[in-house]
């Protein structure tokens, strides 16, 4: 039997698809910056990277305003519970057909897997790439600050690659999980409409 479920809301698809075309176009200006192709030209990619950017950063304030005030930002408390379940299914019960062991509702909507990727990705990534990030933008301000006795651009600018490298892996996996549903784009479609469909 299908059931029809609505898991995310208006605001959280745009959120989703901002966010997620903005990703897309920092990581294409950032690595031009960083000189592994020529598209845009090295001045105008810095340009767009930083505009790019400061973008994100305002979806991330209303983001966080929106997940605050309407109680969402309880979908991301990490939990433990059937982990091993979670992983069992996406390295082997997910060739073999067997039953997905999580089931999204309004009220759940991440699995367990999803929750702690989701917390690597606030503790760990993005502390990375935007703390280097804002002394990579405003290198001129080190001295005023104090910081350039012990900051290294050469450091920053490896920090701040890394955090990239870190995205696009997390980007990759989170495209591949996509098709983890029930159907190949029963995720997608979810995340396009609102509305889940579950078994």
């Amino acid at each position: 039997m299908t059931e029809r479920v609505y898991i995310f809301k208006r605001f959280e698809r745009f959120w989703h698809w901002t966010q997620a075309a903005t990703i897309l176009f920092l990581l294409l200006t950032g690595f031009e910056v960083h000189g592994a192709y020529k598209l845009f030209g090295f001045g105008r990619a810095v340009d767009l990277h930083t505009i790019a950017a400061w973008t994100l950063i305002t979806l991330w304030v209303f983001a966080v305003f929106w997940h605050f005030t309407t109680g969402e930002w309880r979908q991301y408390i990490p939990t433990l519970d059937k982990v091993g379940a979670m992983i069992k299914y996406y390295l082997t019960g997910i060739f073999t057909d067997a039953p997905h062991p999580f089931r999204a509702t309004t009220l759940t909507k991440h699995n367990p897997l999803q929750r702690l990727a989701y917390l690597f990705l606030w503790l760990v990534i993005t502390p990375i790439i935007w703390f280097s990030g804002w002394f990579y933008l405003f290198y001129g301000q080190w001295r005023e600050w104090g910081v350039d006795g012990f900051l290294s651009l050469e450091w920053v600018a490896f920090f701040h690659v890394l955090g990239a490298y870190m995205i696009l892996v997390f980007v990759i996996a989170h495209t591949y999980l996509i098709t983890a549903g029930h159907t190949a784009t029963s995720h997608l479609k979810a995340m396009i409409t609102g509305w889940e469909e579950t078994h």
